[in-house]
């Protein structure tokens, strides 16, 4: 294996465009109504829309047809991954300034399983967690 690609669900592309511009420092390389590829350095980002909902007015319905379309609005804001960096006391600075840090409480821990990390979420509660080896 060479590379993995973390894919987040997001509920509005365009406000996930610009929180990850402006907030996380990425650069857009593609975008359409449904997906973002977001970079920042070696990093690659996908982002895609979660906004289905449709599952709202099911009802009792639910039992007998259950949600299936996999882009249901309730996925937005449920995933995590984890980002690989150099220079994690900077980042932590960076989007501190930021506002990205949501734990006012949050500092750069050292992990027992070889890594100092923080973590922080998007505008839609994704969880991103940023580490540096130290091993």
């Amino acid at each position: 294996m060479i590379k993995t690609i973390p894919a987040l669900p997001v509920q509005d592309i365009k406000q996930s465009m610009e929180f990850y511009t402006t907030k996380l420092g990425f650069t857009i390389r593609h975008h359409d109504d449904g997906f973002v590829i977001a970079v920042r350095d070696e990093v690659e980002i996908h982002l895609w829309k979660s906004g289905d909902e449709t599952w709202k007015t099911k009802g009792a319905a639910l039992a007998a047809e259950p949600i299936c379309s996999g882009a249901e609005s309730f996925l937005a804001g449920t995933a995590s991954c984890r980002i690989e960096v150099q220079g994690i006391n900077e980042l932590f600075e960076e989007y501190k300034k930021q506002g990205v840090i949501y734990n006012p409480d949050t500092v750069v821990e050292t992990q027992p399983w070889g890594t100092r990390e923080f973590p922080a979420l998007d505008h839609h509660r994704n969880l991103l967690t940023f580490y540096e080896r130290t091993e």
